[in-house]
């Protein structure tokens, strides 16, 4: 089949009872090496019935088992291992298939630093354990041949593997619902970029999909009219071969593991115009993430704010929080804050001169608006719900080390994960200047200070709290016009 022409393919699907797929097949030159590196996602662009979807992956799934004498890894889960059982509270019955995992799955291979820690049997931090279930992700879409819906079989052989190979990940037994937990978040965060496709949205209203809710009132939400309109304004703004073919680029990219980072950052180069039309016609905002994701990672959200104002405001904001972080934490308005409160908790729990310098410049990010006489729900959720819809942070457990957790949130949906502070607070600032929010009143003055120190701007006397005047040392910096 490798070497089979279009011809042959055609003939093939003939044969298959396939015939009405010829044409398309035709026009899109699939060969027969093209047909066998068909996944689940190119099959869905390329075949518009249900059926024929199904039916072609089945076919090229048996040639490849034929023709190699291999098992894909959704063909062993379901077929081919026992049932797991039902896995509840604190047991780790999941051993039960460890006979099974070592000829079905082997864990991929974590960068260097990684095994190290692995090595050393100690327990992953967050950021560390964020690239782990990166890497599982990654490798189970290979196994799937680029399928993003794994079945809870397959979860559980992967995250089985895990806790084996790794018994220590389990020490609270709760580990692997902790990482299965994960892993399935990770997938359903790699999906959302094809929430909106149009062929999803069509079988959504035809089959439905949300619990509680009938075939027929979906369809009614859903209308294929609705797509048709979305399209069309879409549309509206893709004007251009090229431009469509770098978002479109930068779409595929994204759901790749390893990102050739120097062709995104041309990309994005080369779409921004078209970017800040679609911001200051004030597009809604998952109609921009969707067209650029890599908008929801830091990097690009800084590299944006650097292309609009020529700052960089990560560094800047890690200048902010090393020079004020220590005067901050001294002013007596601050003494009796909870989050002031936590920290001094915290402080005495660790003796390690980096963790405690993170702990105070956390501390005196989360206490800006307090220090200010802003309102604090405006500018972060600190172990509760996001409320607001302008952009605010979602901070969970901010001095514990291994868990701790910083999130950018826009109109109450998640747009970036954060590792720590300081990228948090960049975030923040940054967000409001690329998607060309207007900043609250009840947090002007605390966002006013930040972006005057982050643009070198003279901050006005007058507009300091009596107590910050006196307790912070405010730098003069010449005016930028």
């Amino acid at each position: 089949m490798e070497s089979w022409s279009v011809d042959q393919v055609c003939n093939w699907l003939r044969r298959s009872n396939l015939g009405e797929l010829v044409p398309k097949f035709r026009e899109e030159e699939i060969s027969g090496a093209a047909l066998l590196a068909l996944n689940d996602r190119m099959v869905q662009q390329l075949v518009k019935k249900i059926g024929h979807q199904a039916v072609l992956m089945d076919l090229i799934n048996k040639y490849k088992q034929q023709k190699y004498g291999l098992q894909s890894f959704a063909y062993v889960c379901e077929a081919g291992l026992p049932t797991l059982p039902e896995i509840s509270g604190v047991t780790v019955q999941m051993f039960a298939l460890s006979d099974a995992l070592d000829c079905s799955y082997t864990l991929p291979n974590f960068p260097y630093d990684v095994k190290m820690v692995l090595g050393e049997k100690k327990y992953p931090d967050h950021s560390m354990r964020i690239r782990m279930v990166d890497c599982l992700q990654a490798d189970m879409t290979k196994y799937l041949a680029g399928s993003l819906y794994p079945n809870s079989q397959q979860y559980n052989i992967v995250v089985g593997a895990l806790m084996q190979a790794y018994p220590f990940l389990n020490e609270d037994g709760n580990g692997f619902l902790v990482w299965k937990r994960a892993l399935k978040d990770r997938f359903k965060y790699v999906r959302r970029a094809i929430e909106d496709d149009e062929q999803v949205l069509k079988n959504k209203c035809k089959f439905g999909h949300r619990r509680g809710q009938s075939r027929k009132s979906l369809s009614a939400e859903n209308k294929p009219y609705d797509v048709k309109v979305q399209k069309e304004e879409e549309s509206a703004y893709l004007e251009g071969d090229a431009t469509y073919v770098h978002i479109n680029w930068l779409k595929k990219e994204y759901m790749k593991t390893l990102r050739n980072w120097k062709e995104v950052n041309n990309k994005m180069n080369a779409t921004i115009q078209i970017r800040r039309k679609m911001i200051c016609d004030k597009t809604p905002l998952k109609d921009i993430l969707r067209l650029f994701p890599f908008l929801r990672c830091p990097y690009q959200l800084f590299r944006e704010f650097q292309l609009l104002t020529h700052m960089d405001v990560y560094q800047k904001t890690v200048k902010i929080l090393e020079i004020y972080s220590e005067s901050i934490l001294s002013l007596c308005l601050v003494k009796n804050n909870p989050i002031n409160i936590m920290l001094q908790e915290h402080l005495k729990q660790n003796t390690d001169e980096n963790i405690l310098k993170h702990m105070k410049m956390t501390a005196a990010c989360l206490l800006l608006p307090d220090v200010f006489g802003d309102d604090s729900s405006l500018f972060a959720a600190v172990n509760e719900e996001v409320k607001v819809l302008t952009p605010v942070l979602e901070v969970k457990n901010p001095f514990d080390v291994n868990s701790c957790r910083f999130a950018l949130y826009i109109e109450k949906q998640e747009v970036a994960q954060l590792s720590d502070c300081t990228t948090a607070l960049a975030a923040l600032v940054a967000a409001f200047h690329v998607y060309n929010i207007q900043c609250p009143s009840r947090i002007q003055r605390t966002l006013k200070f930040l972006v005057s120190l982050i643009f070198e701007m003279n901050i006005p006397q007058a507009f300091l709290p009596g107590q910050v005047k006196r307790g912070l040392e405010i730098p003069k910096h010449p005016s930028v016009c």
